[in-house]
This record gives C-alpha cells, structure tokens and sequence, in this order.
C-alpha cells in the first residue's frame, strides 16, 4: 500500500472519530446526551413523517442513531452511536456502529437512522447480533436549514428504517457493511 493511501485511511480514520465522538463525560452524562439526541431526531421525523408517531407507539421497539459518514472516491466509513428503546420493558440499550464500504463517490455527511422494529424477534436479532449489509446511493448538500438531501425510507423484514441528513456535502453510490453492537461502557 503505498505512503498516500495510508496517509489518507489515517486522516479518514481521524475524522470519523471525531465527527462521531460522544466526547468526554460520565456515564450518566453521555447517556443523557444520547437520549437528547434520540428525542432530537424524533421531533424531526414526527415534523416531517407525522404517521410515523403512530407507527412508533404501536411497534415492540425502536432504535435512533447518529452517524458521521465519509466517502473518498473508491472508499467510504462511519461511525456512530445511539440507543434501542424495547417499549414493552422501557429498557434502553445504548449501542455504537461502523460502516465501511466501496463504491464512487466524494462528501462527509452528519446523518440519523430511526429503525422500527415491528416485532420483538426483530429488535432482539438486532441488539444481540445487529449486522446489516446493503447498498447506498444519495446526494446531500444542507448546513443547518439551508440545502436539501434525498431522504430515505426502507424496509427490512420486520425493520422500518428512516434516514435523513443532518448535515454535510456528498454524493456516493457505495456498497457497505454496517455493524452495530452493544455498548460495554454505557449498559
């Protein structure tokens, strides 16, 4: 591998980490500040898919991330963290994820993904073993309320997945393997 490859998984490596960082903070805090995050992204998804509240209170449970993701040229990663909510127990499970992949493309891009889960085997195959695998393909250009981005809706079995960007400047088509786990710290 040459100098410039490794100069640039380094850099790539650095900037995912702290795109996507809960930063420092006990663990009562970092796990307040998921929660702030969760209820975030909610209100958003409630503002612009208002069917999906009822969608959300009739589903045995539901997941909320947040994930930095970048793509350059043939290369694309993330990580990022949140939290599975079981409605039936009120239990919360705070998870991390990554992703890599292939595929064209250039951008970094700040974005969330609400996964409802429509039966309980579903949301516990997710917490206890929660790999995905798929394609991508998107375009975003937003900072704060100005740009637009091509939103996503996708459904996975018994999973509703939600994804909108928060942020960021991409255009990619990728295939990627995402990776959610269980976080030792926070549970």
């Amino acid at each position: 591998m040459s100098t410039l490859r490794y100069l640039s998984c380094f850099v790539l490596s650095l900037s995912l980490f702290a795109c996507a960082s809960m930063g420092g903070g006990s663990k009562t805090e970092k796990q307040q500040e998921i929660l702030q995050m969760k209820d975030a992204v909610l209100t958003e998804l409630f503002k612009n898919k208002p069917d999906t509240r009822s969608q959300l209170k009739s589903a045995p449970g539901y997941a909320v991330f947040s994930n930095a993701n970048i793509n350059l040229i043939f290369l694309a990663a993330g990580t990022g963290y949140g939290v599975v909510k079981n409605q039936r127990s009120g239990k919360q499970t705070y998870m991390n994820m990554a992703e890599g992949g292939i595929g064209l493309g250039l951008g970094v891009k700040d974005y969330r993904i609400v996964m409802v889960f429509h039966t309980v085997e579903a949301m516990d195959t997710f917490v206890n073993t929660g790999w995905t695998f798929g394609g991508n393909a998107d375009a975003a250009a937003k900072a704060a309320d100005k740009g637009g981005s091509i939103e996503g809706e996708a459904y996975y079995g018994d999973v509703t997945v939600y994804t909108f960007t928060e942020s960021g400047l991409a255009l990619q088509a990728t295939v990627k393997g995402t990776k959610f786990w269980q976080d030792d710290e926070l549970n």
